[in-house]
């Protein structure tokens, strides 16, 4: 890990995910989350005041970044409930079958290298009737906004920790297992290129 990546783009992360129009819309679906849930990509655990403490057992935070975890540390001691926090990339998620009610992904679905193999380890230890909460950015229903898109997005994941600008989400959604129940989109206020949000609620197809 050079030192950008350790000292700099945490701080980057947190800042721009912390943005008030970002914490306003995990304000919408992570009050969704119940029971025993796994956070992939916990980051520096920002949702944490968004959680209904009434309806959640224990959360296991997914979080493969030590920087990340170590911005974590602030929130994660508010925490009205128990966190346990997985030290593991996406695709590899330490946990049994059907071993868990909610799967929450707010902002992560961009980064993961192999997302397929992620959704799928999702699929696989979320329990029958589970279901999995997302709120993610990624391509533009408008052509000159995808053009934008596809041209910023080599630098982009370069300096925004191999964020992608341009996943068709719920395309990625249903190729990793999942029927979408519900879904909302729409331009977030800033950049177009990066403001096109997909929120909604998936479950085992």
């Amino acid at each position: 890990m050079n030192l950008y990546d350790e000292y700099c783009l945490p701080h980057l992360i947190h800042c721009a995910c912390g943005l008030k129009v970002i914490q306003q819309q995990r304000e919408k679906v992570v009050p969704l989350a119940e029971g025993r849930v796994l956070e992939v990509g916990m980051g520096s655990a920002l949702n944490v005041p968004f959680y209904d403490p009434g309806k959640i057992k224990f959360v296991w935070g997914l979080e493969p970044s030590r920087a990340m975890r170590k911005k974590a540390r602030k929130n994660l001691s508010r925490a009205p409930f128990e966190v346990r926090l997985l030290d593991l990339p996406g695709e590899e998620i330490p946990l049994d079958d059907d071993s868990v009610d909610t799967v929450l992904l707010t902002y992560t679905l961009c980064t993961i290298p192999d997302w397929r193999s992620a959704l799928q380890q999702m699929r696989r230890v979320l329990r029958p009737g589970g279901k999995l909460i997302f709120c993610e950015h990624g391509v533009a229903p408008d052509e000159r906004v995808r053009k934008w898109q596809d041209r910023v997005n080599p630098l982009w994941k370069k300096v925004a920790g191999g964020c992608n600008l341009n996943r068709p989400i719920p395309e990625y959604i249903e190729a990793g297992g999942f029927s979408i129940q519900s879904l909302d989109t729409g331009y977030l206020p800033g950049p177009k290129f990066a403001a096109y949000n997909y929120w909604g609620v998936a479950r085992q197809a």
